[in-house]
């Protein structure tokens, strides 16, 4: 997860009302650090959605689709400060949110970093220190040394 986070991406404490304000939020977030339309990547996100639930289970959801004029696999990471009704595969409301994005000819890319990055918010552990994690900084070393600590 290293090299898909970088300054700016790891957000904590948002409160938002509704699965669809929790990914406009997140689209206008990861548009400012990417300079792209937050409408262009809201829409992929939300048409990823009707295509199934990025809701997995535990709390944890994982949005994530291709963007027009992107041009490398990035990551964003939020914390909500009150659990959302999400839709998941477990009817559980999430709280922990790992944005993906991809360009739109990443291929294998975007399937290896979604691979990594699911296989990192399945350790219970993990899940449990980014829930108690005072700050973005507390939450950036844990998701950096996460994929570290899966190698080792």
């Amino acid at each position: 997860m290293r090299d898909l986070l970088a300054a700016g991406s790891i957000l904590t404490g948002v409160d938002v009302p509704s699965k669809k304000q929790l990914l406009e939020n997140m689209a206008a977030h990861a548009a400012k650090v990417l300079g792209l339309q937050d409408h262009t990547i809201f829409d992929v996100l939300w048409e990823r959605e009707h295509l199934g639930t990025t809701g997995v289970g535990r709390g944890i959801a994982i949005p994530h689709g291709r963007v027009p004029g992107l041009r490398e696999v990035r990551g964003f990471f939020m914390r909500l400060q009150t659990p959302v009704a999400y839709e998941a595969v477990d009817d559980k409301p999430v709280d922990l949110i790992f944005m993906l994005l991809a360009p739109e000819d990443a291929g294998a890319d975007h399937l290896h970093a979604l691979a990594t990055v699911s296989r990192s918010l399945r350790d219970p552990a993990l899940c449990a220190q980014l829930r108690q994690a005072k700050d973005a900084g507390a939450l950036s070393r844990l998701l950096m040394n996460a994929d570290v600590a899966k190698a080792a």
